[in-house]
């Protein structure tokens, strides 16, 4: 029996990929023993136990990036986290450790290493995290997103292009998508309310919404709804501002909420956050989206034309990660600040006019995506726990 322990957690761009990982090693293998290792305050916390996994937990311990206390004090965490990770290791009788980024993973891949225990890495930013960048040095694999994340392997190791390991809902659309994208299109817009012959742009700026995108778009609904329907999810606590905005820009009667309920009663559908986005994602033949990591997989794996307007902090991470699919021909990118009434009014319209363009856009997008992440992981741990187990 191979057991694998897999190590990362915090945000549900960590655990989602986790989970479809695990997923698939039990479906290649069910005799195979899967547990997580996380921490007690992220996602993982909740999300692993009810995907029927256990889950092992460290204390979280932040790499310091200036000298101040907690730079003084993380040796003895680090140490203290480290014996932790071991004991459990040594529990689970770990044949292979994965690592998918976040706080979990860098005393796991410091301690396998030691212990001889093969690593496996997965990176899903087009630049890696800190953890990663460690681990990396220590992995016989490491399976990436995008191309040139600046990761390293040590001598033994290698590196491969694999994808985002899709969330179970969306690696089923992909699946339908590719069998007949129209039914997939019918069936979902039935469900939503909306109008299923008439194009549809779907703007999300993720669960805590994108104030410039919502302000843009909405300010621009007169010029956008003559030619598409629009589901808008705004975010909490946002939907007001967006529905004042599409009422004084497009007329009384557009702006509607979302679902069966409302079908006929405006065609500027506004909820804050959709539980079933892969329904949106079925109908939609534009998206105007943030460009994070999971998002620009998703769309990709899905074909689905978009436009990435990056999150303008930091170094501009999310700039990576839809630049390679915009040099495709899969989707265009705007900065958060060029992202106006003024340009939506400029380019929506005219980019849902030409049909052949956007078909051709999506089209690139879908060459670009992949939808076997997960499995290709999947075979990659098992094949090194395999030679562990020898």
């Amino acid at each position: 029996m191979k057991k694998i322990v897999l190590a990362g957690g915090g945000t549900a761009g960590h655990v989602n990929p986790l989970l479809a990982v695990a997923d698939a090693i039990v479906r290649l293998d069910p005799e195979a023993k899967v547990s997580a290792l996380g921490t007690e305050v992220g996602l993982e916390k909740d999300l692993v136990p009810a995907a029927g996994y256990e889950l092992d937990t460290v204390e979280k311990v932040p790499f310091p990036r200036r000298l101040n206390k907690a730079a003084f004090q993380f040796p003895a965490k680090w140490s203290r986290e480290c014996a932790r990770t071991r004991e459990i290791l040594e529990r689970r009788e770990a044949d292979v450790v994965v690592g998918f980024g976040g706080y979990a993973s860098a005393p796991a891949y410091s301690v396998a290493h030691k212990m001889g225990i093969p690593v496996a890495i997965h990176e899903q930013n087009a630049r890696a995290g800190m953890a990663n960048k460690l681990g990396a040095r220590y992995a016989d694999f490491v399976g990436t997103v995008y191309e040139g994340t600046g990761l390293k392997v040590g001598s033994k190791g290698t590196i491969e292009r694999v994808g985002l390991p899709l969330r179970p809902v969306i690696a089923h659309l992909a699946s339908e998508l590719e069998t007949d994208r129209a039914q997939a299109r019918a069936d979902a817009a039935k469900e939503l309310g909306i109008d299923p012959n008439r194009p549809l742009v779907l703007v999300t700026g993720g669960s805590l919404g994108a104030v410039s995108l919502n302000r843009a778009v909405a300010a621009a609904s007169k010029d956008v709804l003559p030619v598409a329907q629009v589901v808008h999810l705004t975010g909490r606590g946002k939907a007001d501002e967006v529905r004042k905005l599409v009422e004084v820009n497009a007329g009384e009667g557009h702006a509607t909420g979302l679902g069966p309920q409302y079908a006929g009663q405006g065609d500027y559908h506004i909820a804050e956050y959709l539980e079933r986005i892969d329904l949106a994602f079925a109908c939609a033949d534009l998206i105007i989206c943030r460009s994070g990591a999971g998002t620009v997989a998703e769309l990709t794996a899905l074909g689905l034309p978009a436009v990435y307007v990056p999150l303008p902090i930091g170094n501009g991470e999310q700039r990576f990660n839809a630049q390679p699919v915009v040099d495709a021909g899969g989707g265009v990118m705007v900065s958060d600040a060029e992202l106006t009434p003024a340009w939506v009014r400029g380019h929506i319209p005219a980019l849902l006019s030409d049909t052949e363009a956007l078909q051709a856009m999506g089209s690139k997008a879908w060459e670009y995506g992949i939808r076997d992440a997960a499995e290709t992981m999947a075979r990659r741990i098992l094949d090194l726990a395999e030679h562990h187990t020898a």
